[in-house]
């Protein structure tokens, strides 16, 4: 009885998402759709409906458009064109989204840059998109201000938005900056005459991606890909009714925020409930509040659910469909058996991948599937390289062995890559099937499961990032990246970073094993005070390792294999190690007791 009454479920499922599985097709290039266009058409659709609340403003669809229409203008009356790239730094809030969308309907590109970076990243992040101007938030202006000098922009260049319209007065744009909250009034609310001419195969955003060497790279996303985003993930995922209220914490400058979350409300009218940041001690007393019964989420939230004490709250609670990445098996049955909600629509995919997968048959403990033609080759962990025959060819891995993912390049799934081409390259493989082929290489380790009767479509689980980028807090952190940071310490010589396992914790924590300059006896408050001014917080090393000298290969490649094994394990290492421990500012020794929580999964991370 139980199997027939999961073949029932998985045959209605089926139905229901069939049409747009078979049917969607992406717009093509020259196709007059895009963002812009859809956020327009939805808003006169649903004018009278709440589109959006955010700390105690409510916007409906009408409103919010005629919002949107005075960014456009403003920002065109200052000098942004068609095809201009314009850098977005604020926190998660309406004036974020008010930035893209206004972006979006008069051609101009936003490069969604994160709001935790400072000093240099920041720079490269302005700078690598080569940005016109710059839409600061009021929150973050100082992050702004301390990398000026490194910026090729004039003062008018800045576009200044105050944190709260609704106090208008309480603060004042720096002289060095254009006040934008004082333009936007008095910009006409009527719709801005190039939206309807944007076409399908422009840019319409740069979302930053750490990839396995260098700074963050600017991942290209056309107009067509977030259509493609916002469609399909909403019909077969989350499913999304004008009726429907979307709970959203996710960073708006991440795709998954703003494709699948902000674009299942575009597609469908519901409304959204936006936070600067998530909570885990606010979330089920907001969700009954607000009525929220639809949730975006990474596996990282979820966990931090899964750990707070019940409250009243979080029974009977409205949530019946939630759709995000990266939730972990353990933390899954947990989630779906504690809080009931019926339906998760698992996703994965990259900013820049050609690939996709959904669990759009609500199947457990799955990344579900995908209709791109995929490989999951063997791969040494090790080593961290390709295994191949003896011919030279790569090989596919055997049903419930890890593989590195690797998706073809075709006409219909194309990879549109970086801005900087170089940077594209180097994540395609050729060759690999037959004589000119090529592969995008997604850099994550997957394997095929059973899934139990799924209509014979394959289904996959992730297993973890591979080489030099692994992930933490919900984000991909490039060892490289930190180490060039690192480096430029004075008290550092050599910086290895890489990402060992925390018991109980999604993902990987930061570690860095520091051969100090000669003669320099290390200081810790100064190194943490450095960490902090330089690293966002997801990219600051959990766990430092001080080593007499850094080992590596001939070619000098530095050695991380058997730095992963020992980690910061006191029982396979006598190095010195310190810890950075939770909600902590500076790093201490780590001792036995401490050490004793971290293997427990006791520690609080």
């Amino acid at each position: 009885m139980k199997k027939l009454k999961e073949f029932c479920r998985v045959i209605k499922e089926f139905l229901k998402v069939a049409p747009t599985l078979f049917i969607y097709k992406p717009p093509a290039d020259d196709e007059f759709q895009s963002m812009g266009l859809l956020f327009e058409k939805t808003a006169e659709k649903y004018s009278d409906r709440l589109a959006i609340i955010f700390e105690g403003r409510e916007l409906k669809w009408g409103e919010f458009n005629r919002l949107v229409n005075q960014f456009a203008h403003g920002i065109k009356s200052l000098g942004v064109q068609r095809g201009d790239v314009v850098s977005v730094f604020l926190d998660n809030r309406i004036e974020l989204l008010a930035s893209v969308l206004a972006l979006a309907k008069i051609g101009a590109t936003a490069a969604l840059i994160n709001n935790s970076l400072r000093g240099k990243p920041l720079a490269h992040c302005v700078t690598v998109a080569e940005s016109k101007k710059i839409l600061v938030g009021e929150e973050v202006l100082g992050a702004i201000e301390d990398v000026r000098s490194e910026l090729e922009l004039a003062d008018k260049d800045y576009f200044w938005l105050h944190d709260d319209p609704i106090q208008s007065d309480s603060a004042i744009a720096p002289d060095w900056c254009v006040d934008f909250s004082a333009v936007v009034p008095t910009m006409s609310k009527s719709n801005p005459v190039e939206t309807a001419d944007i076409r399908a195969g422009e840019k319409a955003l740069y979302i930053y991606t750490s990839g396995t060497t260098g700074l963050p790279k600017p991942a290209v996303i056309y107009h067509r890909r977030f259509l493609s985003a916002a469609v399909p993930y909403n019909a077969a995922g989350l499913q999304a009714k004008v009726d429907d209220r979307i709970y959203m914490c996710l960073p708006l400058y991440h795709i998954t925020g703003l494709g699948p979350g902000f674009g299942s409300a575009l597609v469908s009218g519901a409304s959204i409930f936006l936070r600067r940041r998530f909570s885990a001690s606010k979330f089920w007393s907001e969700v009954q509040e607000y009525r929220t019964n639809l949730f975006v989420y990474v596996g990282e939230l979820c966990r931090y659910l899964t750990m707070q004490p019940e409250c009243p709250e979080e029974k009977n609670n409205p949530i019946k469909t939630m759709m995000g990445n990266g939730l972990r098996p353990d933390v899954w049955d947990q989630f779906r058996q504690r809080f009931k909600v019926d339906r998760i629509a698992e996703i994965y995919g990259s900013s820049e991948g050609n690939a996709v997968f959904m669990n759009f048959l609500n199947k457990d403990r799955t990344i579900g599937a995908s209709a791109a033609s995929l490989m999951l080759a063997k791969y040494d962990v090790d080593n961290d390289e390709l295994v191949r025959d003896p011919l030279g060819n790569l090989i596919e891995v055997e049903f419930g062995k890890q593989g590195l993912l690797l998706a073809e390049i075709n006409d219909k799934y194309r990879f549109d890559g970086y801005k900087n081409r170089d940077a594209s390259e180097e994540k395609i493989i050729r060759n690999v099937k037959k004589e000119g082929d090529s592969w995008f290489n997604t850099g994550d380790l997957i394997r095929q499961i059973d899934v139990g009767f799924a209509m014979g479509i394959p289904h996959f689980q992730f297993v973890d990032r591979v080489g030099d980028t692994f992930r933490w807090r919900a984000e991909n952190v490039s060892t490289h990246e930190v180490a060039e940071v690192l480096n430029t310490c004075e008290q550092v010589d050599i910086a290895n970073v890489y990402g060992v396992e925390v018991p109980g914790v999604e993902g990987r924590a930061g570690m860095v094993a520091l051969t100090l300059a000669e003669g320099v006896e290390f200081d810790v408050e100064s190194f943490a005070t450095f960490v902090r001014k330089e690293l966002p917080a997801h990219a600051r090393p959990i766990f430092v390792r001080l080593q007499e000298s850094a080992q590596t290969t001939v070619t000098f490649k530095l050695f991380k294999s058997k730095l992963k094994k020992e980690a910061y394990h006191l029982d396979k290492c006598s190095d010195r190690i310190y810890v950075l421990k939770p909600k902590f500012n500076t790093y201490e020794p780590l001792e036995q007791g401490f050490y004793q929580q971290l293997v427990d999964g006791t520690a609080g991370y």
